[in-house]
């Protein structure tokens, strides 16, 4: 009896030692824990899945006011998404280690790589063999590899004649009935490595001249990514015939951006086309090639594989019955996975259909803060439908596949209650992204209302930095009182796709604002590459106080639209037109007052500026080339005036302080009082904080040189629009 008495003891002592004052519930997670254990300091628990199943255990307990869950520093290996979808009653916090980084790693590190010779290693990946496990992106010291492809990363190849027909899908060796075939005849030969696509042993170019090693088939099929005008098609190899014609079953894309011979294209996962430091290729008898990079030892180097998919699934049930109160803190999500589909990928804009690591759905007072999410198959975080009140703060979300942040869904629910809203999104670094789905976009608003996107660093996307509404035309559109402020934006599009811009707007987003903003080195392929982008029916939004520079076709453009305003901005210095408006409306499409529009090439005025739609006064132009006439579209200044145009504006330099220094402050205080123009501080743009956060939003030298060269480049080849 006193024995029973002394354990019932023990027990009770045990559960008090997990809580804390104030009613808060702690429970503790540790590398050398087990979910066995009941939580402790002593005894944690070996993960948030099993802390979360504590916590859900303990709902009803009126003496706890809140739960917090301990993470110890390490690396945490999370192959399954942290799943909640319970009504829970009290708050509770996943917080990391505050001295060291708490990792939660979706994937597994392989066995060291043998030395193949000294341009090739290999490593066994026993679980390709005994299960079939197959993944589509490796990491090597938490830097992104990519799959052997051709031609090489930066590089494009492209088509002469693209043919949809209908055909025997026997002739193919696979039951493909009811398809389409699209024929696709590359301008130059490809290196693959068996034209039919049969079982073959390839020799790696990659191999020096003394002996080259034997390759077996890569695992899967090649697959092809096309790039159109603003998006891109993913389709994997079916059949190459022996004139190099390439076959590929799906649905041909959609007729205004389709497959056709002003698309360019790249071609991955054949071991033919090994050449270059960094690619690898995984064959089907279970050995994984890699190039190593300058500087790597097979010593120094570890090599992850993503296993997992998402890393968190927030899934309330309905309005009714939300999850609430969520936080999680200081830790650090990476290494997840995504698998081609059979069919491959459609054209899809801003990359729109392309899940995320963590997903929220009928959610209230979610929140993320410190955290990071990195290399990525798909894209960061969506706050999906049915969502109000939640947030990410100070994170890190890069090397992602697709897009940064989404916000709403793409269809307009009937019950509006369920349109996503009051979603903040204040100062993270949001860059390298759309790895594997070009189109993808830092973060995107798509039929949400009432967000705040402000104080981030948006950089190194292939398309759009931020992208708001999801309306086409003067349709009813969810996408209202938008706030988009304080965001640097910059060193985006990279030659890859056109139609894009710094911020893109889309459809009615009445109240919505885009000021002080920071936009620039922004670069489509053909046409686009804009600062300020009002497409398609973008109507009552005002653009102010932002700062636009280095942009391809113009600091601001407006594909009709309604009452706009752009005011007191600074467009300075882009490549190719100031400023551009289309189609021509019989309203006002918008105001155009207090700005300063200064450059040293190119055109004023592109497009239809001067017959849309506008109203322009209290304006500054000015051009530093002397040889370059300024002129509205071919009317002088006085003709323009006389049109009633910027009646009250002047050609006039605004002596910025240093232009090369990227200093757009101008000590012209004459010239602004004259056109009403208010001073505004840029620099408060970007993220705030310490020292060390401000300096990891920064991009190398390296990567800037690298914009740079290939605007440089792609300016002497003078590529015209679409």
């Amino acid at each position: 009896m006193k024995t029973r008495v002394f354990l019932i003891t023990l027990a009770l002592t045990l559960v008090h030692s997990i809580c804390t004052a104030g009613s808060v519930y702690k429970l503790y997670v540790s590398t050398k824990g087990s979910d066995s254990n009941p939580g402790t300091g002593k005894q944690p628990l070996a993960s948030l899945q099993g802390a979360l199943a504590r916590v859900i255990a303990l709902q009803g307990d009126d003496k706890i006011e809140k739960f917090v869950v301990d993470v110890d520093a390490g690396e945490y290996q999370s192959l399954d998404a942290l799943v909640i979808n319970h009504t829970l009653d009290k708050p509770i916090e996943f917080r990391g280690s505050s001295s060291g980084q708490s990792v939660m790693c979706g994937g597994m590190k392989t066995a060291q790589f043998s030395v193949v010779n000294e341009k090739l290693w290999r490593v066994f990946i026993p679980e390709v063999v005994r299960y079939g496990f197959r993944f589509e992106q490796i990491y090597i010291n938490g830097e992104r590899r990519f799959r052997a492809q051709t031609p090489n990363r930066g590089e494009f190849a492209s088509i002469t004649n693209v043919k949809e027909i209908a055909v025997d899908s026997t002739n193919l060796g696979r039951d493909i009935k009811g398809w389409e075939v699209l024929c696709i005849t590359p301008k130059e030969k490809l290196p693959f490595g068996n034209k039919c696509r049969t079982k073959y042993i390839a020799e790696s170019p990659a191999i020096p001249s003394q002996g080259k090693l034997k390759i077996g088939e890569a695992m899967g099929q090649p697959l092809l990514t096309f790039y159109h005008k603003w998006d891109v098609t993913r389709r994997p190899l079916q059949h190459i015939d022996t004139c190099g014609i390439m076959y590929f079953t799906g649905v041909e894309p959609d007729p205004w951006n389709n497959i056709n011979t002003r698309s360019r294209f790249v071609a991955e996962n054949d071991a033919n086309f090994m050449d270059a430091a960094g690619e690898w290729i995984l064959c089907e008898d279970g050995w994984l090639y890699y190039i190593p990079c300058e500087g790597e030892t097979v010593e120094n180097v570890t090599c992850k594989i993503p296993v997992t998919e998402r890393f968190i699934q927030i899934n309330g049930k309905s309005m009714e019955s939300m999850v609430e109160n969520v936080t999680f803190s200081n830790l650090h999500f990476e290494c997840a996975s995504y698998i081609t589909p059979f069919k491959g990928n459609n054209q899809m804009q801003a990359a729109a259909g392309i899940g995320t690591v963590v997903e929220v759905n009928f959610a209230r007072n979610i929140n993320f803060t410190d955290c990071s999410f990195a290399h990525t198959g798909l894209g960061g975080i969506w706050f999906k439908r049915g969502c109000s009140d939640c947030s990410v703060q100070r994170c890190h979300i890069y090397d992602l596949g697709a897009s940064g942040v989404k916000i709403g869904e793409t269809v307009i629910r009937d019950n509006h209650d369920e349109i996503t809203r009051n979603i903040t999104i204040d100062n993270n670094i949001i860059q390298h992204g759309g790895m594997i789905f070009p189109s993808a976009v830092g973060v995107t608003i798509f039929n949400a209302s009432d967000n705040k996107i402000t104080h981030n660093d948006i950089a190194d996307f292939r398309y759009t930095g931020v992208s708001v509404g999801w309306v086409w035309g003067y349709s009813f559109s969810p996408s209202k009182r938008n706030i988009i402020e304080y965001n640097h934006i910059h060193h985006l599009g990279w030659a890859q796709l056109s139609d894009m811009g710094g911020v893109y707007t889309l459809g009615s987003s009445e109240g919505t604002s885009i000021s002080n903003n920071v936009l620039h080195h922004i670069y489509s392929l053909y046409y686009g590459g804009w600062g300020l982008y009002n497409d398609e029916g973008s109507s009552g939004i005002r653009l102010e106080n932002n700062l636009v520079y280095n942009c391809k076709s113009g600091g601001y453009h407006q594909h009709y639209g309604k009452e706009n305003i752009i005011k007191n901005n600074i467009f300075a210095n882009q490549i190719r037109t100031q400023l551009e408006a289309s189609r021509i409306e019989q309203h006002l499409s918008f105001n155009f007052t207090n700005n300063i529009v200064y450059y040293n090439s190119g055109s004023l005025c592109g497009i239809n500026w001067k017959n849309v739609g506008h109203k322009s006064d209290y304006n500054c132009y000015y051009c530093t080339n002397v040889s370059e006439k300024i002129d509205f579209q071919g009317l002088s200044f006085s003709e323009w005036q006389h049109k009633g145009q910027d009646t009250h504006s002047f050609i006039e330099d605004p002596i910025f302080t240093d232009i090369q220094a990227e200093n757009f402050t101008p000590k012209n205080k004459e010239l602004l009082k004259k056109i009403g123009f208010r001073m505004f501080d840029y620099s408060k743009a970007g993220v705030y904080g310490s020292k060390k956060w401000k300096q990891k939003a920064e991009l190398s030298n390296e990567m800037k040189a690298a914009f740079d060269k290939l605007v440089k480049e792609y300016e002497e080849q003078n590529i015209t629009d679409w």
